[in-house]
């Protein structure tokens, strides 16, 4: 709950702002009923002779008129904020932003996730390193399961699932380190399925991903095979290649056992 009251990014912002639009309209007219309940029982308590007690009273056309207009007049002004304000947010509406996009392709695996940045030709587990104020074009599937994307202080949660494409736009508005889950149950492995999202400055990222490519580990066929194994890792790991159309064939497929040609083979 804390991420969720404490947003870091553009769409998280939006979401809490349009949460606390609801709740205060929505305690508009439960606070005036809850006292007015009060006050009339108050009022017609037993020791009050100044009551009017009226049994054969049962109908009132202006009470009526006033108990059924004002919720209905609530609902329909909440109803439109929440209508205009989703469409607003919805998860593959592109962030207007003078910054480039910067696109990563996300694959749920048991039980961690895989980020590839197709631009740079590299790939995290466990860890994803983004710049600030750069709006993030997810594009995220699964190579088993169902699972669900979230990162609480940047916004909207959004399912992996396999031979699906969900695409989401986040962005990162302070440097800053945030917890990132699966929302969705997915086996024993479930609970230790989180990540962390790293935001840096541009001059950071670069240089980031500069070093990224100097490691030896790289994405190939073994070592895909062997992050897909249903397991738990100790620690994030970085991959300075990335073999060529691997997201698109887990994509295809749905599963970790996909026919890609990794480089050098």
């Amino acid at each position: 709950m804390k991420g969720l009251l404490d947003p870091q990014g553009v769409i998280a912002k939006a979401q809490l702002l349009l949460l606390g639009d609801a709740t205060a309209i929505m305690l508009a007219v439960i606070i005036p009923v809850i006292v007015m309940t009060l006050a009339v029982a108050w009022w017609f308590r037993a020791s009050n002779l100044r009551a009017r007690y009226r049994p054969d009273w049962e109908y009132s056309g202006r009470v009526e008129f006033v108990t059924w207009s004002i919720p209905a007049l609530v609902i329909l002004f909440l109803g439109g904020l929440t209508w205009v304000s989703t469409h607003q947010l919805d998860p593959p509406r592109p962030i207007a932003s003078a910054t480039p996009e910067l696109e990563i392709e996300v694959i749920a695996l048991d039980w961690k996730w895989l980020f590839i940045y197709p631009d740079h030709g590299i790939a995290t587990a466990n860890r994803l390193i983004v710049p600030t104020d750069t709006p993030l074009r997810f594009r995220i599937t699964s190579a088993d399961v169902m699972n669900s994307f979230f990162v609480p202080q940047l916004g909207s949660q959004i399912y992996a699932m396999p031979r699906m494409e969900n695409v989401l736009y986040l962005q990162a508005d302070a440097a800053g380190t945030y917890g990132g889950l699966s929302a969705n149950y997915s086996g024993a492995g479930f609970s230790k399925m989180r990540f962390d999202v790293v935001a840096v400055d541009a001059d950071r990222f670069d240089a980031w991903i500069d070093a990224t490519k100097d490691r030896p580990l790289e994405l190939n066929a073994i070592t895909f095979a062997l992050l897909a194994q249903p397991s738990t890792l100790d620690g994030p790991l970085a991959f300075s290649h990335v073999a060529p159309g691997l997201y698109d064939a887990v994509l295809a497929h749905g599963s970790a056992l996909v026919p890609f040609a990794p480089s050098g083979q």
